[in-house]
Order: C-alpha cells, then sequence, then structure tokens
C-alpha cells in the first residue's frame, strides 16, 4: 500500500488527499465502566428472564457508583447482587487498588433503581409477541463498508484494535507484576484518502493517551507503545508499506501528548452510561443514531434496531451490491412497524438501488419484535457486556448474530430474480 508524509492539519477540495479520524476509548475509560456495568446488568436480569425489561443507567466518579433506571424482571436481584456485579467489572477491567483511587473491593454505591413505567410497558408488550410495540421512539442507522474486512471504517477498526492490543499488554505485564500500565486509555487514529477516488493512501497520525504510574517515564512509554502496540497493530491490518519499523517515520504518533497520565479514570473524571456513542456505532462515518445501546435490554429499538440495520447493510455489501451502505430507520413507541425505513449507498451501488431496496423488502422485516429476534438469536454464547468496550459493530471476535452473512446467497439471488421479472 502507498504510505504517504502528508501530516498538514487541514484539508479541503483541491487537496492531494482528505483525511478522516475516529478514535476509540479503552474498558477503564470512565465512560466504558458505566457501559460495561450497564450491561452487566442487562445480562444478570437476561440469563434469568430472556423477556426482562432493563433501562440502567451508571455513573462513577471517585470511588462511588451510582445506578439509576427502571427494570420489570423476573430475576428479583437485590443490593447485594448488584454490588457484586459492579465489583465483578470493575476487578475486570483492572480498578483494584486504593493507588487508583478506585477499587472494586472499597467502592461505595448507590442504588436508585426502580419499576418500569405501566405507561411505558403497556406500549411494548401484547398478546402476540409478533406485535411487539417499540420501546421508544428514536432514529437509529446502521452501516457496512468493504474498506476493511470486517465492513468497518479502517480509522475506527484501528482505534479499536490499538485499545485491545494495549489492553492485552497491560494485562500480561500486570501477571508479572509490572504496574506500570493502568486502564484509562484513549486512542486516534488519522488516515490519508486519495480524494480523486477516497482509496486508503496512508495512515497520517496515530494518537494514544494512556493513563500510567509514575514508575515510567514518558520516553519508555512512547518506546512501549511503539514496540508493543502502535507497530504491531499497523502491521496487523497491513496499513504499513513494508511492515518495517522504518515505515513509521512517515507517520505522526503522538503518546500522551499532555505529559503525564498518573491521574485517570473516575479520579480524573466522571463517567456516565452512553457518552460514547459515536464510540460504539461508526464514528462519525455515518450519522449517529440518537439512544446509546448499553443498559437496554433488545426491545429497546435504540439497540436491537442499530443491530438489525447493521446487518442489512453489511451483507448488502458482502453481496457486492454496493462498497457502502447506509439504512436509517425510525420508530414510534408502542407501534411495531418503523414509521420510517431509507436506504442509502451514496452512488457506489453495483445495481439501481430500486433493485436493492425492493429485494431488502423482500428479505427483512424491520418490525421491532424482528429487531429483538435478531438480537437475541444466540445470546447466551456471548454476552451484552462484551460488546460494552471496542464497539459493537465489526466484532468478528464475538458471534452476535447481526454480523452473519447468512444472507449474501439470498439477496443475490432475489436481485436477479427482481430484475429478471421487472417487478420492481
Amino acid at each position: 500500500m502507498t504510505q504517504t508524509s502528508n501530516n498538514s492539519s487541514f484539508t479541503g477540495k483541491g487537496s492531494q488527499f482528505i483525511q478522516l479520524t475516529s478514535e476509540s476509548v479503552s474498558s477503564g475509560h470512565p465512560d466504558k465502566i458505566c457501559d460495561q456495568i450497564s450491561d452487566a446488568i442487562v445480562d444478570a436480569h437476561l440469563s434469568v428472564d430472556p423477556e426482562a425489561r432493563v433501562a440502567c443507567e451508571t455513573l462513577v466518579k471517585d470511588n462511588s457508583v451510582v445506578l439509576a433506571g427502571e427494570i420489570t424482571s423476573k430475576a428479583k436481584l437485590t443490593n447485594d447482587d448488584y454490588r457484586a456485579i459492579a465489583r465483578g467489572v470493575i476487578k475486570r477491567i483492572g480498578y483494584d487498588s486504593d493507588k487508583l483511587g478506585f477499587n472494586a473491593s472499597t467502592f461505595s454505591l448507590i442504588n436508585l433503581l426502580g419499576q418500569q413505567s405501566p405507561d411505558i410497558n403497556q406500549g411494548v408488550d401484547r398478546k402476540s409477541k409478533d406485535e411487539q410495540g417499540a420501546g421508544d421512539q428514536g432514529i437509529m442507522f446502521g452501516f457496512a463498508t468493504n474498506e476493511t474486512p470486517e465492513f468497518m471504517p479502517l480509522p475506527l477498526l484501528l482505534s479499536h484494535r490499538l485499545l485491545q492490543r494495549l489492553e492485552l499488554i497491560r494485562n500480561d505485564m500486570e501477571s508479572t507484576g509490572d504496574l506500570r500500565l493502568r486502564p484509562d486509555a484513549k486512542s486516534q487514529v488519522t488516515i490519508d484518502y486519495c480524494e480523486s477516488d477516497l482509496t486508503f493512501a496512508g495512515v497520517n497520525t496515530v494518537l494514544i493517551s494512556t493513563q500510567h504510574s509514575e514508575d515510567i517515564t514518558q520516553e519508555e512509554l512512547r518506546e512501549l507503545l511503539i514496540e508493543k502496540v502502535i507497530f504491531p497493530v499497523l502491521c496487523e491490518h497491513q496499513v504499513l508499506q513494508h511492515n518495517h519499523t522504518d515505515d513509521l517515520e512517515l507517520i505522526k504518533i503522538l503518546v500522551n501528548p499532555t505529559g503525564n497520565f498518573v491521574i485517570g479514570g473516575p479520579v480524573g473524571d466522571s463517567g456516565l452510561t452512553g457518552r460514547k456513542i459515536a464510540v460504539d456505532q461508526y464514528a462519525g462515518f455515518c450519522p449517529i443514531g440518537g439512544g446509546a445501546y448499553s443498559g437496554k435490554d433488545a426491545s429497546k429499538v435504540d439497540r436491537s434496531a442499530s443491530y438489525l440495520c447493521r446487518y442489512v447493510a453489511k451483507n448488502i455489501v458482502a453481496a457486492g451490491l454496493a462498497d457502502q451502505c447506509t439504512i436509517h430507520v425510525s420508530y414510534a413507541i408502542g407501534v411495531a412497524e418503523p414509521t420510517s425505513v431509507q436506504l442509502e449507498c451514496k452512488g457506489t451501488e453495483k445495481v439501481a438501488l430500486h433493485i436493492i431496496v425492493a429485494a431488502v423488502k423482500e428479505l427483512f422485516s424491520f418490525r421491532a419484535r424482528a429487531c429483538h429476534e435478531l438480537t437475541m438469536a444466540n445470546y447466551g454464547d456471548w454476552k451484552f457486556e462484551q460488546l460494552a468496550a471496542y464497539g459493537h459493530m465489526g466484532r468478528n471476535d464475538l458471534n452476535v448474530p447481526w454480523e452473519r452473512l447468512d444472507k449474501v446467497n439470498e439477496l443475490k439471488d432475489a436481485v436477479e430474480r427482481i430484475k429478471a421479472s421487472g417487478n420492481w
């Protein structure tokens, strides 16, 4: 692949390159701690009651955890149960020492969880499950691009993978007693694209800010991250010209650009469920839906309809019908059918757009219950908590149903049949 050395901070019409950027945050980021706790609570209820209704928000600050929301479930969890769930998440992430200011063993818990409003519930549950209404109004998007094997935008994919590897390296170091890296971290990747055809031209900038102990200098930290995290990830995704360390000289690499990052996690900043929805979705490569995912069961179309839209868009692109696809839907609370469905391929479609639309109408249902059933198709093989860090889409490491490509052949067949019939 071509590698460029264009590190300008502004591009526009007439420039040689277009620069696009995405970011990610680690599992130890305050907002992501909250997403994981909220989803662990969803999992705890669904493991007992698959039809549980859960809307759970979490807030963390210093050494305190606040739970709030509404739950209707056959699982009767106590305050001690919720404390144990939160403790398990916090300890797994790596906050297990008073030195960090946030400790799985000593945090205080405020539990403000209550019962779901019957006014809302009457709009969702029906005698026939197929008539299930949407849990709320809202707009949702699904997106896919053939830019990567995961059908995700490259800058976002690299941002996630950098932090996943950083967490792996940190855990390996901690297992040997090396505690120089700490859980809170952010990443950001800027990619150069050729303006003429929007093809990949090179990695422009890689940024990682990571919490650390006072026992490591910034020079040591930079060397460690380049050697153990940045170079291996860029090689794995084949975005360097020769997969040689010399290639890194053409990339602007920023490590902790403000200097020390010793104070982090909930001590450095408060956290709240649902504040990283761009990171969870597509990081600006398509419009962002109005609602968060974490802390919600599959009756909430904020979550389940977004997954269904991703499923449809990914199968369209994998079928070769378009290079990229965006699906936009909207719902009214208590209504089974969406109020709108829009499909857009931004001119990358390989067959007429109305034929793709006709094939989608033939093969997919966007009813609220269809969204619910797709989301829960093999729940138990994976858990929502696993999705609450490093993105809900493009997760080939988990067998989530919305990442399957089981409609590719059916879409191809439907398109050919519709074209032949002229019935569109």
